[in-house]
């Protein structure tokens, strides 16, 4: 088995290591498709409060993220601070902010069409369609994205809908066709991004790792890019082929995934989900493009449920 040592013994290994428990993994499975919503409506959590949250609220938004990893949001009022979004990304244990090259001073990014500076090279800073991916893939193995809000101030006049997807959905996939591909996903050098170099200066260096990996609480993690460029993936046959399984299955007509687009007031908590976004068009008036706030953490939401891993 090719996971890294400290997964084998980790509390997750029985459902998710293809080498566990073939029960174990029944059985989550079992309930994960049971529990999950159908429709993204369902996991939509008004809140009374933009700076903070009830004990009723973040009830419902942690029963949406232990359902499928994520929970929608709608504030009272269409306005927000990041002051009142930090507040209430705190109140889910959220705390260690990740800072990237075109974030806001207090490390919140501004999502919006920017053709100014370094952004005017990032497909986020357009109104270009995002392929399919997970935030921080690019990140080095300390520093990986276990958690994002994104919270929309204003919409675009025309498109920008998100696509959501629960990584758990794609494991199951994917050990459902052929264990092997799930195997070859938890091997150390599964996917290498390339060095960022801009002007001929190395911004970020190379950055190998798996595409599956377990977190301490037993929750599966996955690191994942749609991009057919600048992305080397393991030359082996399971590799090669879990790939080409993974993007068929994003691509399909009948992909599980959510598609909601965001009103203003309203924002996506959820424990680093697979995401793309459509194109949009932006009205020309100034001061009325799409905006949206987007929070990474290092920081995971702690939602799985230790009992379902439980080998009798």
């Amino acid at each position: 088995m090719n996971a890294y040592p400290s997964e084998a013994t980790a509390p997750g290994a029985a459902v998710f290591l293809p080498d566990g428990s073939a029960r174990a993994y029944r059985e989550w499975r079992a309930r994960k498709l049971d529990e999950r919503p159908d429709d993204p409506v369902e996991l939509l959590v008004p809140l009374e409060r933009s700076d903070r949250l009830t004990p009723e609220e973040r009830a419902r938004i942690l029963d949406a993220l232990r359902r499928c990893n994520m929970a929608l949001y709608q504030l009272p009022e269409a306005g927000e601070s990041k002051a009142d979004l930090l507040a209430r990304n705190r109140a889910l244990g959220l705390r260690h902010l990740d800072g990237n090259l075109c974030s806001d001073e207090d490390k919140v990014t501004s999502l919006q069409v920017d053709d100014s500076g370094r952004k005017r090279y990032y497909i986020p800073y357009t109104n270009r369609r995002l392929v399919w991916h997970t935030d921080g893939y690019y990140n080095e193995p300390s520093r990986q994205i276990h958690a994002f809000v994104l919270h929309c101030v204003r919409p675009a006049a025309r498109g920008g809908e998100s696509w959501l997807l629960d990584p758990d959905l794609v494991y199951i996939h994917l050990r459902d066709t052929d264990p092997r591909m799930v195997e070859a996903l938890f091997h150390p050098q599964a996917m290498t991004i390339p060095p960022n170099i801009e002007n001929g200066i190395e911004i970020r260096g190379a950055r190998t790792g798996p595409v599956f990996s377990l977190l301490p609480d037993g929750r599966l993690h996955m690191r994942y890019s749609a991009r057919t460029r600048n992305i080397e993936w393991r030359d082996d046959p399971a590799t090669r082929e879990a790939e080409a399984c993974i993007r068929a299955y994003l691509d399909a007509g009948d992909s599980p995934a959510y598609h909601h687009r965001l009103m203003s007031g309203q924002g996506v908590i959820c424990n680093n989900v697979l995401h793309a976004r459509t194109g949009f068009e932006d009205d020309a008036r100034a001061g009325s493009g799409r905006l949206l706030y987007r929070a990474r953490y290092y920081d995971a939401i702690p939602v799985f449920d230790q009992n379902m891993i439980k080998v009798v």
